[in-house]
């Protein structure tokens, strides 16, 4: 495969990214971005764009009505130059396809996430030919590797996706669907990404997949478990911190839990999507763990690693849900303490197997429900900042806040818990840089802190 260098550079086009969802779409924008600009078209401004590119989710109905919300506001860009277009990607993208084009007509691109790869080169073909329509939405048998852009520095918090798909199949769950069945990348390609993303100016990497702890387990595996995987990638010189996201509970291998406590570079944080505390919800929605298991491997986590920072996922009014199957999930979130929590009611999504399911529950039980559970999860994250103050803690600066007093020039990060941080300092530009912050006082969903020594 030809790399960025070697392709020529036709175009010369203003182009803007607007991505919905989950990290893994994040990634593909921004290596989007990252190949687009390696070919001479330039990133600007909503209002200046030639070409408008929106990567979009499905795993909810709210984030998919957005992208109807948003394409409506487009049109007006189109209306002022015709020869401005739309691609849309992603799982409504795949969900929806070609049908996007009888709607929306300045849509000239659909692309799903195996056609990502395909996609800047199928732009080039839609500006050169404004009669052209492109669809990329065939599932492919392989992991589709993408052209890696030489040169040119990252952030230093770089995505790498290690696979695609899932296999789960749980029966709320559109992804199986539109992203296709699990394939692994392999090892070799994951780890060549990771070393030139460092020598590139990345610190932190997160490795992104569907299920990231069945990595390697499906028929495109080349032999490398998830746990080997870490291995490799916490031993490439200069990364300071590993993360990895999302985890299924039921294939978290014992490897994995003790590499938290065998890695230095792997941040005490786990994003372990729980769904639900009761066991007749949990197998109503195909999750194959208990409630049991869960908690057991709770503890294990924290055997390996006591200072563990966990958060997950929670649907709330699943079809068949009790008050006490309700109850169920309160106490499971009171026992684990997590850390914060991304909760949501539960919506039918087309085809899959709860949209058929009976005993739905009202909308407005689903809402008092939630509204109860969010309380509660309020409550725990206030407490589990509120424990930090006192202690000091290495920060990876993103950049400036937004909390800014006008005296003193405040800065945001994240410490190994995934928990953010705000401090000041006079330093003219820290983004990038790690900071020993001592914790000084704990907000609603933040931290306070003050510098102690020297950036590195």
């Amino acid at each position: 495969m030809r790399n960025a260098k070697q392709r020529r550079r036709p175009f010369s086009v203003r182009f803007h990214i607007l991505t919905f969802g989950c990290q893994m779409n994040v990634a593909d924008g921004d290596w989007l971005t990252q190949s687009l600009v390696s070919r001479g078209w330039t990133e600007t401004a909503e209002s200046d764009a030639q070409v408008y590119v929106v990567t979009t989710c499905s795993v909810r109905e709210k984030p998919e009505q957005k992208v109807y919300s948003l394409l409506g506001r487009l049109k007006a860009y189109v209306d002022r130059d015709p020869d401005v277009f739309v691609a849309v990607g992603g799982c409504v993208a795949q969900q929806i396809g070609e049908e996007f084009w009888n709607r929306f007509p300045f849509v000239r691109l659909v692309f799903g996430t195996d056609g990502t790869a395909m996609v800047p080169q199928a732009l080039e073909r839609l500006v050169a030919d404004p009669a052209l329509r492109v669809s990329l939405l065939d599932f492919l048998d392989h992991y589709p590797e993408r052209e890696q852009p030489e040169g040119g520095a990252v952030q230093a918090q770089a995505f790498v996706n290690i696979m695609q798909g899932c296999d789960n199949f749980c029966t709320y769950c559109i992804v199986p669907f539109t992203r296709g069945r699990q394939k692994s990348r392999a090892a070799g390609a994951v780890v060549a990404e990771c070393e030139a993303l460092m020598q590139r100016g990345a610190r932190e990497l997160t490795l992104l997949g569907q299920n990231v702890n069945s990595y390697g387990q499906d028929k495109h595996g080349d032999g490398t478990s998830f746990a080997d995987l870490l291995g490799r990638i916490a031993a490439i010189p200069g990364l300071l911190r590993l993360k990895f996201t999302t985890s299924h509970p039921k294939d978290i291998a014992p490897e994995v839990v003790t590499a938290f406590g065998a890695l230095p570079s792997l941040c005490p944080q786990l994003h372990l999507p729980v769904q639900s505390g009761s066991d007749a919800v949990l197998k109503a929605m195909g999750r194959k763990y208990t409630r049991a298991r869960y908690l057991q491997t709770v503890r294990d986590l924290r055997q390996a690693c006591p200072h563990i920072a966990l958060t997950t996922d929670i649907i709330v009014g699943f079809p068949g849900e009790t008050v006490r199957d309700f109850e169920d999930t309160l106490e499971l979130m009171r026992e684990v303490g997590f850390e914060s929590s991304f909760s949501f009611k539960y919506s039918d999504r087309p085809g899959v197997r709860a949209e058929k399911m009976d005993f739905k529950v009202p909308e407005e039980e689903k809402a008092r429900r939630l509204a109860i559970l969010q309380e509660l999860q309020d409550r725990m994250t206030l407490e589990s900042l509120a424990a930090q103050v006192g202690s000091e803690t290495d920060v990876l600066v993103e950049g400036q806040s937004r909390m800014q007093d006008g005296e003193h020039v405040f800065w945001r990060g994240r410490d190994g818990g995934g928990r953010i941080v705000n401090f000041s300092s006079p330093a003219p530009d820290l983004t990038g840089r790690m900071v020993r912050v001592r914790i000084v006082d704990a907000k609603k969903h933040s931290l306070t802190g003050e510098i102690r020594g020297e950036p590195w």
